[in-house]
């Protein structure tokens, strides 16, 4: 692309089109309709734009004029209050700390077993366990979907951003989830359903269902 960060006059956003980490702040700015100019990011494959301006050379980046974030919980946030209609964030500080302690648990509980499941290299039997554990803890939180539209939430929010494109990758991961978990199947229906859901989608992603 030839130009450096920042002599950009727009906000970019690097993105592997079939990462989950990507997946999640595509979804913020969808739902928050921000111009941006998605630059798909293949492995092994980056450009040298993402090498000047992230010391990482990793996806997600996300370049707003002299602005380079290269964390997606940290993305998200900026994003949220950078373009705060509609908040993705409760506006108290206790909610909005119970809501990051909720995006800490899908990072801790649910993104390594999905790391562990996608990375090619992984042994047949720890992608079995992995697997395994996943499908039993997301049965296990089922209940939860029953309570509130959203993940703990009446609104939709960050939280919900982080666990979509995981439920959204459940068919590629091999994982089924039985009768018992239709609280949670319900939840990705009406996740799914969503014009920013939906909007977020790259092409990858779609072939994923």
């Amino acid at each position: 692309m030839g130009v450096t960060a920042n002599k950009r006059s727009s906000m970019a956003f690097f993105s592997d089109p079939a990462d989950h980490y990507c997946h999640r702040v595509r979804i913020v700015l969808a739902e928050k309709a921000i111009t941006v100019d998605i630059v798909n990011v293949e492995p092994g494959r980056h450009p040298q734009e993402l090498a000047e301006a992230n010391p990482y050379n990793s996806v997600p980046t996300l370049l707003d004029r002299d602005l380079v974030l290269y964390e997606s919980t940290i993305m998200m946030e900026y994003l949220d209050e950078r373009f705060p209609h509609p908040p993705l964030l409760p506006v108290y500080p206790v909610a909005r700390a119970n809501s990051r302690l909720l995006m800490h648990r899908v990072q801790r509980d649910w993104c390594g077993l999905v790391d562990t499941l996608l990375d090619s290299r992984t042994p047949a039997a720890a992608a079995a366990k992995a697997r395994k554990e996943l499908r039993e803890s997301l049965i296990g939180v089922a209940p939860v979907f029953a309570e509130m539209p959203f993940f703990m939430s009446e609104e939709f929010s960050l939280v919900d951003c982080c666990i979509a494109p995981i439920l959204w990758r459940l068919p590629a991961l091999g994982v089924e989830l039985p009768r018992q978990a239709k609280p949670l199947t319900d939840y990705m229906e009406r996740l799914f359903q969503r014009d920013g859901f939906i909007a977020s989608l790259s092409s990858a992603e779609k072939d994923m269902q």
